[in-house]
């Protein structure tokens, strides 16, 4: 979606502004940040995964069409480095069998930073599924087109995402493994 806000800022930045530049980067850098630390939950590598999501999104703004907000775009890009960052190591899903999943009940409370630091200990899958679907709002089919998975594997690593955080929210151990 353009606006004439963005836009003009676009330009700008097209001209090589470097003021407008720094404007975009200072209005979405901790949006960006914080979605990409809650991925791959490695301070490190969310710096330096933040940074290189700038000089693409600077580096591509030409292509830039519009079919969604800037900030959306600029948070596409975040996540595909993200994904790319993890796939590195290891496959994303681990295959979760429907029949072994557990009716669920409800959890007592739980303080936020106890809530993250759980989620950063969810095996890779769980928690860029559980992140994009619960914190960032995504569809299932959505977050299925960007992983390049089926909407039924979204659906069983997240339940898999829940399951596993409500085991470390209900006892004081937090690593999965």
């Amino acid at each position: 979606m353009r606006t004439p806000n963005n836009d003009l800022l676009i330009d700008r930045c097209l001209r090589g502004d470097r003021a407008a530049q720094n404007e975009l980067y200072q209005r979405e850098v901790q949006g960006v940040f914080h979605l990409v630390i809650r991925l791959v939950a490695n301070r490190m590598d969310a710096e330096d995964l933040t940074q290189e999501c700038f000089l693409k999104a600077f580096q591509r703004l030409p292509q830039f069409r519009g079919d969604a907000s800037l900030r959306t775009w600029i948070k596409r890009i975040a996540i595909n480095l993200s994904l790319e960052h993890l796939r590195r190591n290891q496959p994303l899903i681990v295959p979760v069998e429907d029949h072994l999943l557990p009716v669920e009940e409800a959890l007592p409370e739980v303080d936020t930073f106890r809530i993250h630091e759980a989620i950063k200990e969810l095996p890779k899958g769980c928690r860029v599924i559980l992140t994009l679907y619960l914190l960032e709002g995504y569809r299932q089919t959505e977050i299925a087109d960007i992983m390049e998975v089926s909407v039924s594997t979204v659906k069983s690593q997240y339940w898999r995402a829940k399951h596993l955080l409500r085991q470390a929210l209900t006892t004081n151990t937090v690593k999965y493994g």
